[in-house]
């Protein structure tokens, strides 16, 4: 199957309704202003990020599987009708706790949309184009966490904090209708019975599981954090005791005996928490040991983004000609890489050097992604591909959970010593150290999977039908 302009619209609309996704990131720039707004401590604004991640990082898997069931099209339209009616509640909320309770709304509508994007996007293409096809699919979450932050400070500034939730409404309703107008392809779900009591089990032990990682690094009781961790070990048991006795679960467990796809995953969740460490410190590094003008800072930290977007299209052509796999090994040394060069990044350190270190970890994290969507891809059977695609949408969350809590917990530990021991300048030890223990982690985490002879340079199998 040729790749012609109308497989390009229709792939473009898939695309346009994704975007609503990454561009949640223009809803951290709002923080101030939305508990300005709310009048609620700054504390308090955790909940917004937490509501939303937690709901859509637990039902990814299990839309993923209704999507394969009874079509991922069908899906991606509700996901995108739900979206618009979030986005109008988060807008309009007059009280913090409706605006949590859109933003969980909002969290449902996006998990909808997400868990079916990669199915429909290598739906519309032959086998042999998947790679490009989930290569182009990649670098609309680039796009997304370039333009997000810019353009949400830009809304904020003009018309508030709700604007960052509006302007995405027309986007949403626009893709909805157009996912009518161009007639999608659509490839009949497998139908039969859904496993209910396997996805409210899956929801609820990957929601326990992030909160739980959420709150282990906060100011929370010992009792309470340890028991989340019984809740969530508990949670888990019982669903792999239920899906050993189902026909047809939500996910098929059997694919994690393979070991190198259960190390796949787990270098993805590696790779992201890594990864996010740029977006999490650096904002903070170009205020605190920089005097570049606050659009220099802007332009430097995009750098990331915009690696990872011409990574992305990049990718899908190398992934072809060398391997997904061998793919993903240049990409998690390239983000190791960057991250190990912002780790010796000095007070006034030139931009140069800045941008240099960002592309990389950008172009590595392009470069690992459209690897890792086509490697679990090749794995699963096509009859899964929405499980697929958002088997990799939640190892990239818990990667970022993981790293908003862990790393910041590192950071303030390594900045407290260093200001204890009489260090000049307790920021930048706290940041330095922070980034090459994170460099260093992944470092050794790839490399003791390359203990597993052919995980990363022999060949993968196909796609099973």
């Amino acid at each position: 199957m040729a790749m012609t302009g109308a497989h390009w619209a229709r792939f473009s609309v898939i695309g346009l309704g994704t975007l609503i996704g990454p561009l949640d990131s223009s809803v951290n720039i709002a923080f101030p202003d939305i508990t300005g707004a709310f009048g609620i401590p700054l504390q308090s604004i955790q909940w917004v990020i937490i509501c939303y991640v937690l709901t859509y990082g637990s039902l990814m898997l299990v839309f993923g599987r209704l999507g394969d069931q009874f079509g991922h099209l069908l899906i991606f339209q509700l996901g995108l009708g739900l979206s618009v009616a979030a986005f109008l509640m988060c807008g309009m909320a007059q009280q913090y706790e409706w605006l949590l309770a859109a933003r969980i709304v909002q969290g449902i509508g996006t998990a909808m949309v997400i868990s079916c994007g990669p199915a429909l996007a290598t739906g519309l293409f032959d086998e042999s184009f998947r790679p490009r096809a989930l290569g182009a699919y990649t670098m609309i979450f680039g796009i997304g966490g370039a333009i997000g932050p810019s353009l949400g400070g830009v809304l904020v500034d003009l018309w508030g904090w709700p604007s960052v939730f509006w302007f995405r409404l027309p986007i949403a309703a626009v893709t909805l209708l157009l996912t009518f107008i161009l007639r999608m392809p659509t490839r009949k779900g497998a139908g039969g019975s859904f496993d209910l009591l396997g996805a409210v089990l899956l929801a609820a032990g990957l929601g326990l599981l992030l909160l739980t990682i959420n709150q282990a690094s906060a100011d929370m009781r010992a009792e309470f954090v340890a028991a989340l961790i019984l809740f969530t070990i508990a949670t888990f048991a019982a669903l792999v005791l239920h899906e050993k006795r189902t026909d047809a679960p939500v996910v098929k467990l059997a694919a994690f005996r393979d070991p190198d796809f259960t190390l796949v995953n787990l270098t993805g969740v590696a790779v992201n928490l890594a990864g996010f460490s740029v977006m999490l410190l650096v904002p903070y590094f170009l205020v605190r040991a920089t005097d570049m003008p606050l659009t220099m800072s802007g332009a430097v930290l995009a750098c990331g983004p915009a690696g990872m977007i011409v990574a992305a299209q990049l990718g899908g052509v190398l992934a072809q000609k060398i391997g997904a796999n061998r793919l993903g090994f240049a990409g998690a040394a390239f983000v190791a890489g960057g991250i190990a060069a912002v780790g010796f990044w000095p007070s006034g350190v030139s931009p140069g050097w800045m941008i240099a270190a960002l592309l990389a970890q950008g172009i590595g994290l392009g470069f690992f992604q459209v690897a890792n969507l086509d490697l679990v891809t090749a794995v699963l059977p096509r009859a899964d591909r929405g499980v697929a695609g958002s088997l990799v949408m939640v190892t990239r969350t818990i990667g970022v959970v993981l790293a908003a809590s862990l790393l910041t917990l590192i950071f303030v530990t390594a900045e407290r010593a260093a200001m204890e021991s009489g260090a000049a300048d307790g920021f930048l030890a706290g940041f330095q150290t922070t980034f090459r223990y994170t460099a260093g982690f992944l470092i050794l985490f790839v490399g003791a999977t390359c203990l597993r002879p052919g995980l990363w340079f022999a060949k993968w199998p196909r796609a099973a039908d």
